[in-house]
C-alpha cells in the first residue's frame, strides 16, 4: 500500500461503518450500497490526511470508474476535489489492493464509461437527471508507482 499517514474517518456514520467492515472482514465483499458491490479507494485529502471512500464498483478490462455523483446533489462529493489534487491511490476490490491513479475523463470516452457505469448501477441515469452538473467520472488505472519523475 503506498498512502500512508494519519487516518481519518468519515463524517457520515454509514461510510465509516462500511469502512470498518471492509476493514475488520480484509473484503469489500463485506458491504453493498444498495445490494451492488462496492471497491475501497484509499487517498490523501485536501488537508493531507488520509481519507478512505466505498465507491460503486463499476470495472471494465482492469480498469475501474469512480462515478462523482453524491445522488445527483447540486455539488460534487468531497473525495472528487480530494481525488483531482492527489490522484494516486490505493484501490481495494475484494481481497486486493494496488495502487492505481485517477484520470477525469470527457468526450467520447465518457460517454462509453457512462453506458458502464449505469449498467452496473443504474440510479446513475436518475442521478444526471436530478442535476445541472455533468456528473464527473474519474477512471482508476493500474499505476506503476517506479514510472513517477516527482
Amino acid at each position: 500500500m503506498t498512502i500512508q499517514g494519519e487516518y481519518v474517518p468519515s463524517p457520515r456514520a454509514w461510510v465509516r461503518e462500511q469502512v470498518e467492515a471492509i476493514e475488520e472482514s480484509g473484503t469489500t465483499r463485506a458491504v453493498q450500497i444498495m445490494d451492488r458491490p462496492v471497491v475501497l479507494l484509499t487517498l490523501h485529502g485536501l488537508s493531507g490526511k488520509v481519507r478512505k471512500v466505498p465507491l460503486m464498483r463499476v470495472e471494465h478490462h482492469g480498469v475501474y470508474a469512480a462515478v462523482a455523483s453524491q445522488g445527483g446533489a447540486p455539488e460534487h462529493p468531497k473525495w472528487y476535489a480530494n481525488l483531482r489534487k492527489n490522484p494516486v491511490i490505493d484501490l481495494q476490490d475484494d481481497t486486493s489492493t494496488w495502487t492505481a491513479r485517477a484520470r477525469e475523463i470527457d468526450g467520447a470516452e465518457r460517454e462509453e464509461w457512462w453506458e458502464r457505469c449505469v449498467e452496473a448501477f443504474p440510479p446513475y441515469a436518475e442521478y444526471q437527471e436530478k442535476t445541472d452538473r455533468v456528473i464527473p467520472v474519474l477512471l482508476l488505472e493500474p499505476h506503476d508507482e517506479s514510472s513517477d519523475e516527482d
